[in-house]
């Protein structure tokens, strides 16, 4: 494993537990290099899994890159790192509970709405504008009207 701060390849296990209701690994790691500790996950490659896409070009289902999408939503938001890990492992498992080997971005995108109007409503308006391809003002002041009325409900 290469070091984050250094970029020497060789280092120790310190800590080894399982996270995400067993189905990650999580290790902290110590670099022989420059004795700075940095945490790893291990997960079970579900390498069958594509995302079809909306131009239906099909890639293979990336777990960092839905991560990168939802980071970008709650940049400098009260959003822990913990209830991000922890929405991608709940659309993460759902996506698996469908038991498909494709699954389109769409669901995607609507289930991580989903999970983050919960969290931070601000995230959500964010990650849909990114989502729904919102052009103008009136786009982002239909989807805060429809959060406003949900709320009022």
């Amino acid at each position: 494993m290469r070091c984050p701060f250094c970029g020497h390849q060789e280092d120790k296990v310190v800590d080894s537990r399982t996270a995400q209701d067993g189905r990650a690994v999580r290790r902290r790691r110590e670099c022989l290099g420059c004795g700075r500790r940095f945490t790893t996950y291990e997960y079970v490659e579900n390498l069958s899994l594509s995302v079809v896409k909306r131009n239906q070009a099909r890639e293979l289902y990336d777990r960092t890159k839905l991560r990168k999408g939802i980071e970008l939503a709650t940049n400098k938001r009260p959003v822990s790192i913990k209830q991000i890990d922890d929405l991608v492992t709940e659309v993460e498992n759902e996506i698996l509970d469908l038991g498909k080997n494709e699954v389109s971005s769409e669901t995607i995108g609507e289930l991580v709405m989903k999970k983050l109007k919960d969290i931070d409503e601000v995230a959500y308006v964010r990650f849909a504008s990114v989502y729904r391809k919102f052009q103008d003002k009136s786009e982002f002041y239909k989807e805060l009207k429809n959060l406003i009325d949900e709320r009022e409900k």
